[in-house]
């Protein structure tokens, strides 16, 4: 006997936020980040958004759009904020800002953003069927559109390098 299908989950649902201290180890010698760290804490929040949608693990297919916009100095709070964009079969988009918080004003200043395409999969690493994703607000709609564009991109960029034999 089958089991229903999943119920679709909102976007909402799927939201991360973390924050983090840059201290002097994770810096170059221009006491700024690391950008490799930055990608290891996008990674970490994309997953969490991913897991939480999907109810299952997830791994890493692609990163994309990775910008760097302003430097992230040591002694910084950094506040990274992860949610699902888009769904397909067994991949999800989630998108992530990363923001420099001041601690005195509790303003912030967005410093990095990315994309990432994570899949479910099950314990011997095949894919899993993820639940839809339920778009509730004009945000969700747009964000999910332009997500659909990156999608085509990034599986015509993948079959471009498939061809050419990697």
């Amino acid at each position: 006997m089958e089991s229903d299908p999943p119920p679709p989950l909102s976007p909402r649902a799927s939201r991360v936020e973390t924050a983090n201290i840059v201290l002097p180890g994770l810096t170059n010698v221009h006491g700024t980040i690391f950008g490799g760290m930055l990608m290891q804490w996008i990674d970490i929040a994309a997953a969490i958004a991913a897991v939480r949608h999907a109810g299952e693990a997830v791994v890493t297919a692609a990163m994309d759009r990775l910008h760097f916009l302003s430097p992230v100095r040591v002694g910084a709070v950094v506040v990274v904020q992860a949610q699902v964009n888009f769904v397909g079969h067994t991949s999800m988009e989630v998108g992530v800002r990363v923001f420099v918080e001041d601690f005195r004003t509790k303003s912030r200043l967005q410093a990095t953003r990315a994309y990432m395409t994570m899949v479910a999969v099950d314990s011997a690493g095949h894919p899993l069927p993820v639940p839809p994703l339920l778009l509730e607000t004009d945000e969700d709609q747009r964000r999910n559109a332009e997500a659909a564009e990156r999608r085509k991109v990034r599986l015509d960029e993948r079959r471009a390098i498939e061809a050419r034999g990697g």
